[in-house]
């Protein structure tokens, strides 16, 4: 018998409240897969004032492609000098060929993958992210994308 798992009188301890903190993230889960299935669609169709619209104005945003770290702290950075850059004008996404959204703690995943035509091509992209919740947006967000990777 350890103190870790018997308290002072010799009793198990109590069961940590972890129900509580499980009643508390559903009531977000709803939230957060609204906020991240609404951000691959918006950005599946690059409508930039749908993705402003759900991302918080202090957004904390981080993201990593197979070249680079990228870091924002506001939505018209996140748009302007992320998104755009990883989708150009002549990037058309033609699909959005899978989504995938789950929550985890107090986050919520979300993957997808986009068929993307070029004049260098046609390229499959695909991105993971995390998502948390602040004000009903997107406050904090965690991006890893594959780049693009041809398909034909």
């Amino acid at each position: 018998m350890t103190a870790k798992s018997f308290n002072r009188c010799g009793a198990p301890p109590e069961p940590p409240l972890i129900a509580a903190v499980i009643v508390s993230s559903m009531a977000t889960t709803t939230a957060q897969s609204t906020l991240g299935r609404a951000f691959a669609h918006a950005l599946a169709k690059k409508d930039f004032a749908a993705i402003s619209d759900l991302l918080h104005p202090q957004i904390d945003f981080r993201g990593l492609t197979p070249g680079r770290n990228w870091e924002a702290g506001n939505p018209d950075d996140v748009i302007q000098g992320i998104l755009r850059q990883w989708f150009e004008d002549s990037d058309e996404v033609e699909e959005l060929i899978a989504l995938d959204t789950d929550s985890f703690a107090d986050l919520e995943r979300v993957g997808y993958r986009f068929r993307v035509r070029n004049p260098d091509g046609l390229y499959a992209v695909e991105q993971q992210a995390y998502v948390q919740e602040r004000d009903g947006k997107i406050g904090w967000m965690r991006v890893l994308c594959s780049g693009f990777r041809p398909i034909e």
